[in-house]
């Protein structure tokens, strides 16, 4: 992993967390339909490159350059990984730490 990319925050409702971000003084990066007819909404800190999504749950995306790679190193040290999602934004392959919380992995 070479980057922290994306906190996913769980919101109830992401216009109403999203006027909440701006006036904090995030800003839209990305606000788009999303693969699962939600709408996905990234927003940043000017100047930063970690930025936040407002989401339906709880995650941390970390960016990779080699998404086989990762996976076959975190899986020696008796990680699991589930399967890689190739989407049109990348590849993704998520993870559980010990307590639940997801991770994700993701290639551009």
């Amino acid at each position: 992993m070479k980057a922290l990319e994306i906190i996913m925050i769980p919101v109830s409702d992401r216009q109403k967390a999203k006027e909440f971000y701006l006036k904090l003084g995030f800003q839209v990066l990305v606000e788009a339909p999303d693969g699962h007819g939600e709408t996905w909404i990234q927003m940043g800190l000017p100047g930063t490159d970690t930025t936040i999504s407002l989401a339906a749950f709880q995650g941390i995306i970390c960016e990779t350059d080699h998404i086989e790679s990762e996976i076959t190193a975190l899986k020696k040290k008796g990680i699991e990984v589930g399967r890689i999602d190739d989407t049109p934004w990348g590849r993704f392959a998520w993870l559980k730490d010990l307590d639940g919380n997801s991770l994700c992995l993701h290639q551009k």
